[in-house]
């Protein structure tokens, strides 16, 4: 993996967290998630409208990452209702490259390395040290953010396969963000029977913010997974767990406990070793 590659995708992961920590800042999240998707899209068209078009063969996969990025939405949406930063992320950041693992050794009896397994037993530690330690949120919350972590483990590894028939990594980014931002004000009409109020004040501000950080952020791993391993790429971006967990102290205030400290650490170390083996 090149040089240039690492360096990107470790600002995505600090992109990443800063975006979260915007979502989870705001009073009305679902108000929030549906504002940020729908101005990504329109930030995304005019690259869209100028980039080569996707190959035919990458529709489907784009299209299916799309789905599954409104549905994890939602459910991230429903883990920070009460669920600190720095509890619901890294659980659900964590999750996903340990459902996969464990998933493709039931499913596909693919044999676990000794590096996988050792990442198994970080991540899961991980977790608990987070879920059950101090200040913990809800049990819902926490199963919430593993069921989120579930889903970005499904739209990263769709959006990887089709990256790679699409022919163009910049197009494909586009369009996806596009699928998944246009619906979001019809899911929030579904939801609450009304089209999202939006008015130029400080919180639509912040929303144009996070919107122009998440397109961006993603973009930048799409590209990278059209270039690089999906594994290797998952595991940088996984150290964004440890940027929202200072984030998390710094700008909304949440209490930084050591359990938090050690459990954010063990989860990206054990998302790099999933990854290595």
């Amino acid at each position: 993996m090149s040089p240039l590659v690492i360096g990107l995708v470790l600002a995505s992961a600090v992109m990443h967290a800063s975006w979260n920590a915007i979502l989870r800042s705001g009073a009305d999240r679902l108000w929030s998630m549906t504002v940020m998707c729908a101005l990504g899209a329109l930030i995304a068209l005019p690259v869209a409208l100028i980039a080569p078009a996707p190959a035919a063969a990458s529709w489907p996969y784009m299209a299916g990452s799309a789905a599954l990025q409104i549905v994890y939405a939602l459910f991230l949406v429903r883990a920070y209702r009460h669920g600190q930063l720095a509890h619901v992320y890294p659980i659900a950041r964590g999750a996903a490259p340990l459902l996969v693992t464990l998933g493709a050794a039931v499913v596909a009896g693919e044999q676990l390395a000794p590096m996988s397994l050792l990442g198994v037993v970080l991540v899961s530690t991980g977790i608990g040290a987070i879920a059950f330690g101090r200040g913990r949120a809800d049990a819902v919350s926490s199963l919430i953010a593993l069921a989120t972590g579930g889903f970005i483990a499904s739209y990263m590894v769709t959006d990887g396969v089709g990256v790679r028939l699409s022919g163009h990594a910049i197009g494909y980014a586009a369009w996806q963000a596009i699928l998944d931002g246009a619906p979001m004000p019809l899911v929030y009409f579904a939801i609450r029977r009304r089209w999202p109020a939006v008015a130029p004040d400080l919180e639509f501000g912040k929303m144009a913010v996070g919107a122009l950080i998440s397109v961006t952020a993603y973009g930048v791993v799409i590209w990278a997974m059209s270039l690089s391993p999906m594994g290797q790429i998952s595991a940088l971006r996984e150290t964004s767990i440890l940027f929202a967990a200072l984030i998390g102290a710094v700008f909304l205030k949440e209490r930084l406990t050591a359990g938090r400290i050690v459990g954010a650490a063990m989860i990206a170390g054990g998302a790099v070793a999933l990854s290595l083996g």
